[in-house]
């Protein structure tokens, strides 16, 4: 009897842990920001918080996130064609089937950010720190053929936080 009464405290308990949790963990996600699938053209959105933001195939040519944080941001299946990223901070960013062609990315910082599937053809990666990013294999052979300049944030050359040789 000892053992079925401790059993149904124990129910009793998580369930009440579970209703408190519940409000807090939806709060949080009605503060997200949330692009996803939203045609973000020619936007100006230069030196603006997006800490956790999300950008699911979101449209974003020629937009501007020039000194933007986008720390922990999410872009997937995103188009950033000439977009300006200069200075931006993608920390821990998840840019994953991210079109970069000819996007400016000037000393931004990409710091322990996943770049998987996605291209950078014509981009301008002067200053840019990738430490510990993650990024396909073949895309680092083609960045490390125009890896220059030094990020005046981080300190830390292009080339080297590319891992070129």
């Amino acid at each position: 009897m000892n053992k079925i009464l401790l059993r149904y405290l124990t129910l009793i308990s998580i369930l009440a842990g579970l209703c408190i949790m519940i409000p807090q963990i939806t709060f949080a996600q009605v503060n997200t920001i949330n692009y996803s699938n939203a045609n973000l053209n020619n936007r100006d959105f230069s030196y603006t918080d997006f800490v956790g933001g999300t950008f699911v195939a979101a449209e974003m040519r020629g937009t501007n996130f020039q000194g933007a944080n986008l720390t922990n941001a999410i872009f997937t299946k995103g188009v950033l064609l000439k977009a300006n990223l200069e200075g931006a901070n993608l920390t821990g960013a998840l840019v994953d089937r991210v079109t970069l062609d000819g996007a400016n990315l000037r000393n931004a910082i990409f710091t322990e950010a996943t770049l998987t599937r996605s291209r950078f053809y014509d981009a301008d990666i002067t200053g840019a720190d990738f430490t510990n990013a993650i990024i396909d294999r073949y895309q680092v052979s083609l960045l490390c053929k125009i890896a220059q300049g030094v990020n005046p944030v981080t300190g830390i050359s292009t080339h080297d936080s590319l891992g070129c040789r």
